[in-house]
């Protein structure tokens, strides 16, 4: 067992991904609902609020990269803003899920937009440092893979506390005052969890990077010359934007096309796919470490697609309820070969962009791949509100609880199955051409070593071919600073 490889060390690392797991699934499954069936919002416009949050991302994730790098605390710089956003986090998700009544919807509008912009920056405060901070608590390749595997299974874990509790309080989803409970009990939750992980985690201190705040943003955005790095993101985005759209339709699915929201059957299903996930998790986190990091995407995905075009059979108001719950398992089951073999990457992305640059940015490429996790999330909730009201969804017949006509409720099935099978699709090419497993990693490794006067042995060719193919640029054009800091070599 390497140094800190412990199981109390994985599971205190693992801690905050109940924040960063279960706020997403909170947000992708009811906030729309709640705009929309609780508030009477029109279905498009608030479809677009998580989507404005993103373009308030592409400046605080950066800055927030940018700002930890720079930072020197006796804690950890990653550590100690984890500690600061046990706090934020909290608050600002609360402030989310507020009743504010108002005969003007622009003023509605522009509340939520900004509540959901202050609850955008408390996650970038915890999740940037927190998605930087492995590269710096472990070197080795298969220790990494151990502690991404348990983060995932407390990332599962918090999933399943997020579908689950909303489900059993929100009996009625017109009623704004249960939402706000359920944000009460999670906020609670969130600043419990991501202290945990604040007490039992640790830091290698390092050196602050020295760039100024006006290159933020260009430094940020050289984290993608990388092609490795380019190659993740697309699988992130893809891989993440499927399990979006699951969570984001699943009430639109189970109430208006299956009719069966209430006596307990819409609590029944989450429950299945996160209980399915959660499982797949924990047998996914012991097979990354025999096979490859690849491996659960690859393996999950095809079964998930299989599972998702059955579902068309089933999508009609008293359809057998025991087959959609079957497989509805299998689903979730292949979301979590997705969402282990996404975070298992990421660990190492930051030592391919140190090969390149000369430079330990973890933090700026955790921000970006932050970012990028948020994008998954506006793109997805805006683009499920256009598609709805391109499909008849009609938000006052939705506020009083009739049914939707029935050519509508045909349209969200469709978008139900087809909108995640092709970002699957996507997502298993990207897996599939991804350059780096363990051996091109271990030589990634070796290199930085030599690179620091840490190795004397020189690379050979086929070294140089790997890592050239793996960060996408000439051996002799890397550890160059101005590759973070210039947009051309």
């Amino acid at each position: 067992m390497k140094k800190g490889d412990s199981l109390k060390a994985r599971c205190a690392y693992g801690f905050a991904d109940i924040y960063g797991g279960g706020a997403f699934v909170i947000i992708s499954t009811f906030y729309t609902v709640f705009l929309t069936k609780a508030l009477g919002m029109p279905v498009a416009m608030a479809g677009t609020i998580p989507l404005v949050g993103k373009v308030w991302d592409a400046v605080t994730d950066p800055i927030m990269g940018n700002i930890t790098d720079r930072t020197s605390s006796r804690f950890g710089a990653k550590r100690f803003y984890i500690l600061i956003g046990s706090v934020i986090s909290a608050i600002t998700f609360l402030l989310m899920w507020v009743p504010f009544y108002t005969d003007s919807m622009a003023a509605k509008y522009v509340f939520y937009m900004l509540m959901y912009c202050l609850f955008s920056t408390g996650f970038t405060i915890v999740m940037v440092p927190y998605n930087g901070l492995l590269p710096d608590m472990v070197d080795d390749y298969t220790a990494r893979s151990k502690f991404t595997g348990t983060r995932t299974v407390f990332s599962t874990f918090g999933a399943i506390l997020a579908g689950l509790i909303p489900t059993l309080i929100i009996k009625d989803n017109t009623k704004p005052g249960e939402y706000l409970t359920v944000a009460i009990i999670f906020s609670v939750i969130f600043f419990i969890v991501i202290l945990l992980t604040f007490l039992g985690t640790w830091e290698k201190q390092k050196e602050p990077v020295k760039v100024g705040f006006g290159k933020s943003f260009l430094q940020s955005v050289t984290v993608y010359k990388c092609r490795s790095y380019r190659l993740f993101i697309l699988i992130f985005l893809c891989g993440q934007g499927a399990a979006d759209f699951v969570t984001g339709l699943a009430v639109y699915y189970v109430d208006d096309v299956l009719n069966a929201y209430g006596g307990g059957r819409f609590t029944l299903l989450m429950g299945i796919i996160l209980l399915s996930q959660f499982a797949g998790t924990i047998i996914f986190s012991f097979l990354i470490t025999k096979t490859s990091k690849k491996f659960p995407l690859l393996f999950g995905f095809p079964i998930r697609i299989a599972a998702t075009l059955m579902l068309l059979l089933f999508s009609y108001e008293g359809a057998n309820f025991t087959v959609i719950l079957a497989l509805s398992f299998i689903i979730g089951f292949g979301m979590a070969g997705s969402t282990i073999t996404i975070y298992a990457i990421l660990s190492d992305m930051a030592d391919c962009d140190e090969l390149i640059t000369g430079i330990a940015r973890p933090a700026t490429c955790s921000a970006m791949a932050t970012f990028v996790r948020k994008i998954c999330t506006g793109l997805s909730s805006a683009i499920i509100g256009l598609l709805l009201a391109s499909v008849g969804y009609d938000e006052k017949l939705a506020e009083t609880g009739a049914r939707q006509a029935l050519s509508t409720q045909h349209g969200i099935a469709y978008i139900y199955v087809f909108a995640p099978i092709v970002l699957m699709v996507l997502a298993i090419l990207f897996t599939v051409i991804f350059p780096m497993k363990q051996r091109e990693f271990e030589i990634v490794k070796k290199d930085i070593a030599r690179k620091k006067g840490e190795d004397s042995s020189t690379a050979t060719a086929e070294e140089i071919a790997v890592i050239e193919k793996v960060t996408g640029f000439k051996y002799d054009r890397l550890w160059n600073r101005d590759n973070a800091l210039k947009m051309k070599a």
